[in-house]
């Protein structure tokens, strides 16, 4: 399992598990890896466990196996899989094996992949497929056809929910808030907030093949929402 925002990390990972029996699933911030066309070639990244940082001590429990902390989000680990953590770059924690490595070096996962060998496979928490992928790129490409649903009356509105999750009770607003959108309301979004949202079955816009959840990717990918933004303005 691997968590934080290096795609770099998971890269070098993917490449050392081919071939070896050994699935790898991305976690929290980790989930818009799914989407990008490069990495669909390692057919070893068999998806996302999990939800937003704040539910890891939880599901890193019942991963079972290895989990690899990129960056940030760390939360202080159960016993129950500490000596399962590792971490690389600049995340660490105390007790936990550190992978060394500097930007733009090639790192070595065996550790981790000696452990995963031993572990026993993952106890499934959730089902389900997740439509992602729509960083500016992706969504110019689909202009068209989102200016023909604005000038149709078939959008209505587009609302931005992005950024951090966090583990309040008062953090529910947005799950309620997107539940109560009108059908012609698109919700733009990256960061593991989405995760408020976007399980929720909202679907697409009516009558277009237009997800009402669009999802941009890592909370570093916001900018990706002022670009659109900037561009349906323009258009």
């Amino acid at each position: 399992l691997i968590s934080g925002h290096d795609l770099r990390d998971l890269e070098m990972l993917l490449q050392q598990t081919q071939g070896s029996g050994i699935d790898v699933y991305t976690h929290s911030e980790m989930l818009p890896a799914n989407y990008y066309p490069a990495f669909k070639n390692y057919s070893n990244l068999v998806g996302n466990y999990g939800n937003a940082w704040w539910k890891q001590k939880e599901e890193f429990a019942s991963f079972n196996g290895p989990i690899l902390m990129t960056t940030n989000c760390i939360v202080p680990p159960a016993d129950s899989y500490k000596s399962r953590r590792f971490t690389t770059g600049a995340a660490g924690y105390p007790g936990c094996v550190h992978i060394e490595g500097s930007y733009g070096d090639r790192k070595d996962f065996s550790p981790i992949i000696g452990l995963a060998k031993q572990c026993p496979a993952p106890t499934p928490i959730e089902q389900g497929t997740i439509v992602g992928g729509f960083a500016h790129a992706q969504v110019f490409a689909l202009a068209d056809q989102v200016v023909e649903a604005v000038k149709s009356g078939k959008i209505t509105k587009f609302v931005v929910m992005a950024g951090c999750d966090g583990r309040a009770k008062t953090r529910s607003y947005y799950t309620d808030f997107a539940q109560k959108l009108p059908e012609a309301v698109v919700i733009l979004t990256a960061g593991c907030a989405k995760y408020r949202y976007n399980k929720l079955g909202v679907g697409y816009v009516p009558s277009t093949q237009i997800p009402r959840v669009l999802d941009a990717g890592q909370c570093n990918d916001s900018y990706s929402l002022a670009v659109i933004a900037l561009k349906l303005k323009e258009i």
